[in-house]
């Protein structure tokens, strides 16, 4: 069937000379494969290369068939177009670091509004912004509510936060209890908005330590996720 719908790419690999394999997560079936035939080639397709971007937005007319594992795009064109993410270096960084995590952590392939538009609406708010050296901190404790197991926040006030349990305790539980200045950052976050983001003020060492255990947290409830390859040079872009 011809399914018209919203998406944002997450990879791309290179297939034979020409072909582009292309990893969406789309507004109406989650997360779908594409095989872009001849797109490295042909300069009258529909389907450009420079559309296909990380963490690009883009609307797709695609040949589904649900028993197949690649569907082939009809048609595309570009939505939101953003204004820096692809050019400014620390924002480009971002979003190589991001499109990592959300191609390892975003698996179903069904639909999931909520999800889709948390994630479009916050890249359209990085877009935007001047100040944002902390919003993949806020981004990815933010997506934790969408895949599941977002922090209880019951018992905040409690000194150590368990994470294979994702709730805080009064005990310490080994190598996964967060304290000092992690704890005192992922209480400041929980509930802190995007656009309170600016009055955050930490160092490069806290940010990376902070970062560290969100990724931790992720491996400890996600079967699939695996920690960036980009991580370094994200850490390397915001020292």
């Amino acid at each position: 069937m011809l399914l018209t719908t919203n998406a944002i790419v997450l990879s791309k690999i290179k297939y034979k000379d020409n072909d582009l394999i292309v990893t969406c997560y789309t507004q109406q079936q989650g997360v779908i494969g594409f095989l872009l035939k001849g797109v490295l080639k042909s300069k009258k397709s529909s389907n450009k290369v420079a559309y296909f971007q990380l963490l690009s937005q883009l609307q797709l007319v695609v040949n589904y068939k649900s028993n197949r594992s690649l569907h082939i795009v009809k048609e595309s064109k570009p939505i939101n177009v953003y204004h820096a993410l692809h050019t400014h270096v620390l924002k480009s960084a971002i979003v190589m670091f991001l499109s990592e995590v959300l191609f390892s952590a975003l698996r179903e392939e069904e639909q999931n509004q909520a999800l889709y538009s948390y994630i479009e609406t916050a890249l359209l708010w990085l877009d935007e912004q001047t100040d944002f050296a902390n919003f993949h901190l806020l981004f990815l404790l933010n997506l934790t509510k969408y895949l599941g197991f977002y922090p209880d926040t019951a018992s905040i006030d409690f000194p150590y936060f368990n994470l294979v349990d994702g709730m805080f305790d009064l005990k310490e539980y080994g190598k996964h209890s967060v304290s000092g200045d992690d704890l005192k950052l992922l209480k400041l976050f929980l509930g802190l908005s995007f656009d309170e983001l600016p009055t955050v003020k930490i160092s490069s060492r806290q940010r990376q330590s902070f970062l560290n255990m969100l990724l931790q947290y992720y491996e400890l409830h996600l079967d699939s996720f695996r920690k960036p390859k980009s991580l370094e040079i994200l850490n390397q872009v915001f020292s």
